[in-house]
């Protein structure tokens, strides 16, 4: 896996030397539109160069990282907006979108209104298909935008934050495997957690009728 990985990376590293700001927008817009790009991958490295080289700043990396996750989120809303749930679901599965993934977005939206559009941009699965039932529904985009840059904000400071500590600890890109370890799995228990009880339990859940 790592034989796979690296070059991509080493590639991305190399990227932002020259890209800067621009990548992480337009990376951070595909994250949050339909193309599986974990913000996980993008925020971290671009924090760790802003840190370590001077090109950018870790500020600008949150700043750059929210603005392309808005841009994103809202490609998505108005997109289902103006095509609606039929052509959603009939053309969705072209774009890993699947009708159950879609229905459970619809549920946890029903659920969660406009705190939900705040949650999942912190949230895995759901965080790039929320703008879906968002723009079915009609929710209001102004909300709807607030609520997805706040999210958003919030998770590109907690992902900047693991760069910048990466860049003041060398040993975690330095093979200390028992280290990166330990942050991956704690990163993990974490994350599903907050998936399980957030999203999984309420988005297959039958809806309230």
């Amino acid at each position: 896996m790592h034989g796979l990985t690296q070059p991509i990376i080493d590639w991305y590293m190399a990227s932002l030397q020259t890209g800067g700001y621009p990548l992480v927008i337009l990376l951070m817009a595909m994250e949050s539109s339909v193309v599986p790009l974990p913000s996980e991958l993008v925020i971290p490295q671009a924090a760790y160069i802003a840190h370590t080289h001077g090109q950018m700043t870790p500020v600008g990396v949150v700043i750059a990282g929210t603005l392309g996750s808005w841009i994103g989120a809202s490609l998505m809303y108005w997109a289902s907006r103006w095509a609606g749930r039929p052509l959603i679901l009939r053309f969705g599965r072209f774009f890993f979108i699947t009708p159950e993934k879609v229905e459970q977005a619809e549920r946890w939206s029903a659920r969660f209104g406009h705190v939900g559009v705040f949650v999942s941009r912190m949230l895995p699965v759901v965080r790039h298909l929320i703008g879906i039932p968002s723009g079915i529904v009609r929710l209001n985009f102004i909300k709807y935008s607030v609520y997805t840059i706040l999210g958003s904000l919030i998770w590109c400071t907690v992902l900047t934050s693991v760069g910048v500590f990466a860049g003041d600890n060398p040993a975690l890109l330095n093979g200390d495997l028992r280290t990166i370890t330990l942050w991956c799995v704690s990163a993990a228990v974490v994350l599903g957690g907050l998936y399980y009880f957030f999203v999984y339990r309420f988005a297959r859940a039958e809806p309230v009728r």
